[in-house]
């Protein structure tokens, strides 16, 4: 392993550091992103039963922000539960940008990686094959250890700047995939709520 390295040359470390970050970002995000701590199931028909019983208290308000992302969304509308339809809706937007901002963190960082990986392997192949030529003008054609240190250089360089590209790009897809899922997911669950909202509403209303 450590001789394709020293083959690669200098250029090797930058890919080498490249793929340790999309590494880390990949686990993390995949940690983190786990259906069961974005979106826990049983979470949105305790909040709907809270709402109808009318048992929502500032306490159940922090402990929901302290929960999930999806929490932290539910809690926003029920701390807004008296204010006017459309107001509440705009806060369940705003708050709904904080939260995709926060479960899409880091994966520009990904898809950077994905993008530059590639172009640090043909800046390789670049070095290594000026490598080559500087090897022609100062030794015999015949020579071919006289080529042999730059065209490594240029191909095993290329070869890794692809190894840590392809996979960069193919996690970044299925990520951003999931997030989009998400946040379809969360609105969902936002409108739901932001009805169950004026439902309680209006029930308060007619029983006054």
């Amino acid at each position: 392993m450590w001789e394709i390295v020293q083959a690669g040359g200098p250029l090797m470390w930058p890919i080498i550091f490249c793929s340790i970050v999309a590494a880390a970002i990949v686990l993390e995000r995949l940690w983190t992103l786990q259906e069961r701590r974005v979106l826990p199931r049983e979470l949105p028909q305790k909040v709907w039963q809270l709402i109808e019983t009318g048992q929502v208290t500032d306490k159940v308000i922090a402990a929901l922000e302290q929960h999930s992302p999806l929490g932290r969304l539910l809690a926003v509308g029920l701390s807004n539960r008296h204010r006017s339809h459309e107001m509440l809706m705009e806060r369940l937007e705003d708050a709904g940008r904080h939260v995709v901002h926060e479960l899409e963190r880091f994966l520009n960082t990904l898809g950077t990686i994905a993008g530059i990986s590639p172009l640090l392997g043909l800046l390789g192949t670049v070095t290594g094959i000026i490598r080559a030529f500087d090897a022609i003008q100062h030794s015999s054609m015949g020579d071919p250890r006289a080529l042999s240190g730059g065209i490594a250089e240029a191909l095993v360089c290329t070869a890794a700047g692809l190894c840590v590209a392809i996979p960069s790009l193919i996690s970044y897809r299925y990520l951003r995939g999931k997030v989009e899922g998400i946040v379809v997911e969360m609105e969902k669950h936002a409108l739901r709520m932001a009805d169950a909202l004026e439902a309680a509403g209006d029930a308060a209303s007619g029983g006054v």
